[in-house]
């Protein structure tokens, strides 16, 4: 089974993250990025985690995060298959 597949009947969600940042060179001016992953709400300990090594490794401060999550697969749209039917 794929890595994604099994992380969304796990519980994990679609997260899409607009992160703000001041420039390096030019503190004034902010610079857009888009961050997106598989994580767990409320906690996203992936964006949280991704979050934690800009402030560390980056040289762009932070000005603001905003996201999305959304779950691709629910219990309910989810059924186990117990058998198949091949047609010509």
């Amino acid at each position: 089974m794929h890595d994604d597949m099994q992380k969304q009947l796990q519980g994990y969600g679609l997260t899409t993250a607009q992160i703000l940042y001041h420039l390096p060179d030019h503190p004034q001016f902010l610079q857009t990025y888009i961050w997106q992953d598989y994580d767990l709400a409320p906690n996203f300990p992936e964006m949280r985690g991704f979050l934690k090594f800009w402030q560390e490794k980056l040289d762009g401060p932070l000005h603001s995060v905003h996201y999305v999550h959304r779950k691709l697969i629910s219990a309910t749209e989810w059924r186990a298959v117990k058998g198949e039917f091949i047609l010509h």
